[in-house]
């Protein structure tokens, strides 16, 4: 692990390394469906049977939450630490990794939607020369490009990842990285292709980089001259009412109520609790709840926070293989797949980070949100497969019977 790539990707903690893999110990005690509301006793019990599913994968622990028009249905099972054997805080916080993404996607659009930004702005633009190098070239990659991940730029976890054991992470738990050197490492490296405005093919290649949201970041700080973190909370925490949403800048610490996050690293059968982890940016550095994650993507698909010309743009897509799922396709910071039994599909992202997975669906307009986190990760293997596949599982069917399907 390079003391400078914290936050584990969405596509190497999914896609790559065959989903992010949560495991623990087997036979952890599950808890009771949290029944929030008189009407939920149905959905209650079969969201705890799709969570105790997940945990038999071998996680640690897991919390789920269904939010909609029937109030809140939430689910927990195993434990929040594998030491103390207590349960999973219902309110517990965790960090939701690339789900962070379709946050710095909001603000991006929100600034497209007053005039001070385009989409056909290129990087070089208002960032003239970073990108540059090595072939990289600026003054080819688009905003666009930059929300949808088709601007060929290398992603700097991959460019500057090490070793990942148990050793390296106590080494650099503690330290973090600037957009700047996030950045630097990216452009170490010619990039997977360079779009091309003319050619719509080109265009339309598709190849997942956190470092695409570093630059949006540093896109938003030099269009507002504000910090990101400032215009996240001004523009979603804040109207919103995410009062357990933060963004932690370089603190390695998460804030309680909360669960260990296990990370098995690769050789090594022992889970090693990684809940210290260094923070991160616009591409993976917001900590939450799940029924502050779900109040988001509801108030986002609604359009409470995007006027409609730049929601319609958020949801144009390109195919993409963000999951091994056939159909999926990614919009500008967030991602849309088949449902059956949905004429519609569901929109979502995911997220990973050392020891966390975050895992979310909303139904098109806003009505019904699943969100979810595990607290246990091992990269690759069969389990991996397995229980990635159960938690889109879950999602699936929570989402099925939501209003506005078709």
């Amino acid at each position: 692990m390079s003391a400078n790539t914290p936050i584990v990707s969405r596509r190497t903690g999914l896609t790559a390394a065959a989903a992010a893999l949560l495991t623990g110990v087997a036979g952890a005690p599950a808890a009771t469906a949290s029944q929030r509301t008189p009407h939920a006793a149905r959905d209650a019990s079969s969201l705890q049977k799709d969570v105790d599913a997940i945990l038999a994968t071998g996680v640690s622990g897991i919390l789920a939450e269904v939010q909609g028009s029937h109030g809140r249905t939430s689910a927990r099972a195993g434990v929040a630490d594998l030491a103390e054997k207590g349960p999973v805080p219902w309110d517990a916080y965790y960090r939701i990794g690339s789900d962070t993404k379709t946050f710095t996607a909001t603000v991006v659009l929100q600034l497209i939607g007053e005039g001070r930004l385009k989409l056909t702005d290129t990087v070089d633009r208002w960032l003239p020369g970073a990108v540059r190098g090595h072939g990289n070239d600026g003054r080819r990659i688009t905003v666009t490009n930059l929300l949808r991940q088709t601007s060929g730029l290398n992603d700097y976890f991959a460019a500057g990842a090490g070793d990942l054991t148990p050793e390296s992470y106590h080494r650099h738990r503690f330290r973090s990285q600037t957009p700047a050197e996030q950045l630097t490492a990216a452009l170490s490296k010619p990039p997977q292709w360079l779009p091309d405005a003319n050619d719509p093919a080109q265009e339309r290649r598709w190849g997942y980089s956190n470092t695409n949201y570093t630059v949006a970041g540093m896109l938003i700080e030099q269009v507002t001259g504000h910090p990101w973190a400032q215009e996240i909370h001004e523009r979603i925490i804040e109207p919103l009412g995410l009062r357990h949403t933060l963004t932690p800048g370089t603190s390695s610490y998460v804030p309680g109520p909360t669960a260990t996050a296990y990370t098995h690293f690769p050789g090594d059968p022992r889970p090693t609790d990684t809940t210290l982890n260094s923070g991160g940016g616009a591409d993976g550095g917001i900590i939450t709840t799940a029924r502050d994650h779900g109040v988001f993507l509801r108030s986002l698909m609604s359009g409470r926070l995007l006027r409609p010309a730049q929601l319609a743009a958020m949801k144009q897509t390109v195919p993409a293989d963000l999951i091994p799922v056939p159909g999926v396709r990614y919009g500008l910071g967030i991602a849309w797949r088949p449902v059956a039994g949905r004429d519609d599909g569901i929109w979502f992202h995911g997220g990973t980070s050392l020891g966390c997975v975050s895992e979310c669906g909303v139904t098109p307009d806003g009505s019904t949100a699943v969100t979810s986190a595990a607290f246990t990760l091992r990269l690759g293997g069969r389990q991996a497969e397995e229980q990635a596949a159960r938690t889109l599982r879950m999602v699936d069917a929570a989402l099925r019977a939501a209003p506005g399907g078709g």
